[in-house]
């Protein structure tokens, strides 16, 4: 199991967990999810439910990667096999990502 700390515009909205490659889970942080001026990180994972689950990768997570010779390059450069997405998001998630939201490994 691995999990992520997701922050919005620096505050912390929740955590993603890797329970296996076929099972992911979203929980909005209590704090998070209780301020109602706080919007939901994205359309596809709303603020109607405090926790989401998916088999796959949320596509608003995976659209965070890169794609084909980006994607390859970082999975060589960074020694992380190339369909791991979700280790492809903590590597390079951290900082610079298009919009408000960035990823944290959860130690």
């Amino acid at each position: 199991m691995r999990a992520a700390t997701i922050y919005r515009n620096g505050i912390l909205a929740g955590t993603l967990t890797e329970e296996n490659r076929r099972h992911y889970i979203f929980r909005y942080d209590d704090y998070y999810f209780n301020d109602s001026t706080k919007p939901a990180i994205s359309i596809t994972i709303p603020k109607n439910q405090q926790e989401h689950s998916s088999p796959f990768l949320f596509p608003f997570f995976f659209n965070l990667l890169s794609e084909g010779v980006n994607r390859k390059l970082q999975s060589t450069q960074l020694r992380i096999d190339e369909e791991d997405d979700f280790g492809l998001l903590l590597a390079t998630a951290q900082y610079d990502t298009i919009g408000a939201v960035t990823v944290q490994p959860k130690t």
